[in-house]
C-alpha cells in the first residue's frame, strides 16, 4: 500500500515537554491505480504509425548465369533519366539509337505520366506485349524524384520496371540538356 507520510511535529524545541501528535496520512494507493489504468487505456487506445513501405522486387545477388539472360527487344524498352531539377529525361529504345526522344518532361500528372501511358498502349497494341520500363537516376537527382518515380509506376500500373545504372554517356546527355547540375 503505497502512502504519504508526514512529520508529526515535536522537534527539538524549547525544554518543554510537549506530546507529539500524529502527523497526517494519505493514502495514495487509488491513484496509483488511477495512474496505471490511465496509461493503459491510452495504450490501448492510440494508433501507432504503420511504416510506409514500397515494395520492391530485388534480384538475387547470386552469379549471373548467361543462359537465363532475356533478350528484350529495343522496340518495346523505355528508359528514365533522372536528372537534377525535378526532372525527367526519356527515351524509347536503345540509347545510341533511340526510336524517339529523348524528351525532358516534369514528375506528375502532366508530365510523365501521360508518356507513359500512351507508350504503354502502343507497344501493347504493336507487340502484344508489355512495355518494360528501366530506371535510371543520376546522382544529381534526389530521393523524393526515385520515390515519386515509383510511385508513377505504380499509377500506371506499369506491369514491368526497374532501376538500373546510368552510364557515361547518359549522364553527358544530361549534362547537355542542364539536367545535370546542383
Amino acid at each position: 500500500m503505497a502512502e504519504l507520510n508526514q512529520d508529526g511535529g515535536g522537534g527539538k524545541g524549547g525544554g518543554k515537554v510537549r506530546s507529539k501528535k500524529a502527523g497526517g496520512r494519505v493514502d495514495l494507493t487509488a491513484m496509483v491505480d488511477l495512474a496505471f489504468l490511465l496509461i493503459t487505456f491510452f495504450m490501448l487506445t492510440t494508433s501507432l504509425n504503420k511504416p510506409n513501405a514500397m515494395d520492391v522486387a530485388m534480384p538475387d545477388k547470386n552469379e549471373e548465369d548467361p543462359e537465363d539472360r532475356l533478350e528484350v527487344a529495343d522496340t518495346r524498352t523505355m528508359t528514365l533519366l533522372l536528372g537534377s531539377n525535378n526532372k525527367i529525361e526519356w527515351y524509347l529504345g536503345e540509347f545510341s539509337n533511340p526510336i524517339e526522344g529523348p524528351e525532358i518532361v516534369d514528375f506528375g500528372k502532366d508530365g510523365i505520366r501521360p508518356v507513359l501511358l500512351k507508350k504503354q498502349e502502343e507497344i501493347r497494341q504493336k507487340t502484344g506485349q508489355d512495355l518494360i520500363i528501366v530506371l535510371r537516376p543520376s546522382d544529381k537527382s534526389t530521393h523524393r524524384n526515385l520515390v515519386d518515380i515509383l510511385d508513377e509506376m505504380n499509377i500506371v500500373k506499369a506491369p514491368i520496371y526497374m532501376i538500373g545504372t546510368i552510364s557515361e554517356a547518359e549522364i553527358e546527355v544530361l549534362e547537355r540538356d542542364g539536367l545535370y547540375n546542383d
